[in-house]
């Protein structure tokens, strides 16, 4: 895609982000301008200019940064029908051991927490449960993961053992598979992390 394309995407004149990436002028990008870029091309904001600070490290009173500030998002994964996408802005965060997410292969910038919304993921996930998503784990592969599929957002188990079919699970086995072809279904990310009530 075109710099002008690129530019009215966002909502800019068509030489808007030409002047940016030639010129320097904007000196940075605007954060909403930036967020919308990264979302689009499926990269973390930081590849973009963004701070890893925006991401929340918090350091210890040695002055070593041990806490990390991970992103809730005001969406909702169905474990059900399906849930409609909703907007982004983060709505608060869960605050993560740095060592903890490294041990673990995670990035934090890669990283983002949702509600469970539904019953069909139960025992496993249950209503109101948050779960961390992982946006860089995007291959499709056995696992639990969140979807978008005809433009709701879901977490269900997946199964990739048919090369032409991928078949979405649900722990309660009230629900059936919902079947689809690879290319139908947007995958966000894969669920590496539960919080819940007892």
């Amino acid at each position: 895609m075109s710099l002008a394309r690129l530019s009215r995407m966002i909502g800019k004149n068509a030489s808007y982000l030409q002047q940016f990436v030639r010129k320097g002028s904007p000196r940075k990008l605007e954060e909403n301008d930036r967020a919308i870029l990264a979302r689009f091309f499926g990269v973390a904001e930081t590849e973009l200019g963004a701070h890893q600070e925006k991401y929340g490290a918090f350091p210890s009173p040695s002055g070593d940064v041990t806490w990390v500030e991970i992103p809730r998002l005001p969406l909702q994964a169905s474990a059900g029908p399906g849930a409609d996408v909703s907007g982004e802005d983060a709505i608060g965060s869960f605050r993560f051991s740095q060592r903890w997410l490294r041990d673990q292969g995670l990035q934090p910038h890669w990283l983002s927490a949702i509600a469970v919304r539904g019953d069909s993921m139960e025992p496993t996930l249950r209503d109101g449960d948050e779960i961390l998503v992982d946006r860089n784990r995007r291959s499709l592969r056995d696992g639990i993961h969140v979807v978008r599929l005809d433009g709701a957002l879901l977490v269900k188990r997946l199964d990739t053992s048919r090369p032409d079919r991928i078949a979405l699970l649900s722990d309660n086995t009230a629900y059936p598979p919902i079947e689809c072809a690879p290319d139908q279904l947007d995958l966000i990310g894969r669920v590496v992390w539960k919080s819940g009530r007892l």
